[in-house]
């Protein structure tokens, strides 16, 4: 048995011993893994929101991004370790489900959902407003219906297909955005603009109210973690290899956005604010025209657009249809959406619930960008807070951990950090938000009281589990099976 088929097999006793069939196509590498992380992060990300972070950072994109980094470093390290003990293809839900308790887990679930619900529709609409920069004769709601229905459709012909996708949409984005580096860098030496501290820190218009204000916005741009670990049962080394693509891809992550913003907040005078509508949507485009070329613009624009938005929207459709996927497998959904076609071994009848979602969202959204944005960071944030708590509550309290950073000091810093993150966001997506929290308390105080809820899985892992060196095996505890379920 060669290494590939013994790190396969071992990462199927792991979902075993947590009773689950290995019903996913186990046949990502850790490249792939780190490819599909990226695509679905987009090395390119900021240019979409870039408009929008500056006016509600006065300016300053590069310490929102960084500051927006710093607290995901936290919310990576959660998911590093969850991943390991964890590998389960529902991510976040998973997680908080056996870290705490399946009443919290399917809250957490649900916020995210409304993240991942939503997330296809904002994708298909930031990447439609900017194919109608480019060809105003076109209505924005026929470009989220063509980007949806297709990134449907290369799904559904199978991960290793839409993995192969992944490597070629990966490089055309990395390719502009050097030659976009490059550019900017002559055009400093041409004097059209002028290295400054002031996208990083301006002293005259610092305020960590701002700062906080505006980082669920570049939140949105991170929030592609949770996404990486529903890859635990497709993975080759299940939660190894995701957790160590976490942490590389949040490190690649950070250096490609904190560049990005700063070469383009040096060229916008001191003191610009944005006007809403076009100029805010399109800020870093109009930059590209003016400072460099026109032919340029359009380039950048058709690669957000129809690379790495569209790249970006079939790795969200993928993503969230396996958390669609693990919440029916354990009941909490409608049970049809567990279906798992059985050539390609993907969640089908998921992802084709997430297209109709999408379709119907998208049409009706596309004129409402700021409040989908917020909405989705809402749903994200919330559930990285809870997927903290989680890792204090699994191997704080229960099992006593000794790896003090990892298990107590991280969680606790990164919770706090999303909070602060979380209250200073906008008032219409914490009111939207949180009634979509309370119809989630409905549902699963329904669960619990029908009994539905009460199946929870035993999980009595040794004292030594969570200590253990990156790729040692756990001991197995005694679990409730899927099929006894």
């Amino acid at each position: 048995m060669n290494e590939t088929e013994n790190t396969g097999s071992y990462a199927n006793a792991e979902l075993a011993r947590l009773g689950y069939d290995p019903e996913l196509k186990r046949a990502m590498s850790l490249a792939d893994v780190i490819i599909f992380g990226l695509i679905y992060m987009v090395p390119i990300a900021p240019i979409a929101v870039f408009g929008l972070v500056y006016n509600f950072s006065a300016g300053a994109v590069g310490l929102v991004y960084i500051v927006a980094a710093t607290a995901m470093v936290f919310s990576a390290i959660s998911y590093r370790e969850m991943a390991q003990t964890f590998p389960i293809a529902g991510s976040v839900y998973s997680y908080v489900r056996y870290g705490i308790n399946q009443f919290v887990g399917f809250l957490s679930g649900w916020a995210i959902l409304l993240d991942y619900l939503l997330m296809p529709a904002l994708l298909s609409c930031l990447a439609a407003s900017a194919m109608v920069s480019l060809v105003p004769s076109v209505p924005a709601w026929v470009w989220v219906i063509g980007f949806v229905v297709i990134t449907a459709g290369i799904n559904l012909r199978g991960i290793s297909f839409t993995a192969r996708m992944n490597k070629i949409f990966l490089v055309i984005q990395l390719v502009v955005l050097g030659v976009f580096v490059v550019w900017a860098l002559v055009a400093v030496a041409q004097g059209k603009g002028h290295f400054s501290f002031d996208p990083i820190f301006s002293s005259e218009s610092f305020s960590w109210t701002v700062v906080f204000g505006a980082i669920p916005l570049a939140a949105l741009s991170f929030v592609g973690f949770d996404g990486i670990s529903t890859l635990n049962e497709e993975a080759k080394g299940g939660g190894k290899t995701v957790a160590r693509a976490t942490m590389i891809i949040l490190w690649i992550c950070t250096a490609l956005f904190v560049l990005q913003v700063y070469l383009a907040a040096i060229f916008v005078p001191t003191g610009t604010v944005f006007a809403d509508g076009d100029d805010t949507n399109n800020a870093f485009y109009n930059i590209t025209g003016e400072v460099m070329a026109n032919w340029f613009q359009i380039v950048l624009t058709l690669t957000t657009a129809l690379i790495a938005l569209f790249a970006n929207i079939l790795a969200s459709n993928g993503i969230s249809s396996r958390l669609v996927f693990s919440m029916a497998r354990d009941r909490q959904l409608p049970a049809f959406l567990s279906k798992v076609h059985p050539k390609t071994q993907v969640p089908a009848n998921a992802m084709i619930f997430i297209m109709a979602v999408s379709l119907v969202v998208g049409v009706l959204g596309v004129e409402n960008l700021e409040l989908l944005t917020s909405l989705v960071t809402f749903g994200a944030l919330t559930a990285y807070i809870m997927l903290h708590f989680s890792v204090l509550v699994h191997f704080g309290v229960k099992m006593k951990s000794r790896k003090v950073f990892a298990h107590y000091i991280s969680p606790a810093l990164g919770a706090g950090v999303l909070i602060y993150a979380l209250w200073s966001g906008s008032f219409n997506a914490k009111v939207s938000g949180l009634i979509w929290l309370a119809i989630g308390v409905a549902i699963a105080l329904y669960f619990r009281k029908t009994g539905r809820s009460l199946v929870q899985s035993e999980i009595d892992a040794p004292e030594a589990a969570p200590t253990a060196a990156a790729g040692e095996p756990h001991a197995s505890p005694a679990v409730t099976t899927q099929k006894e379920r």
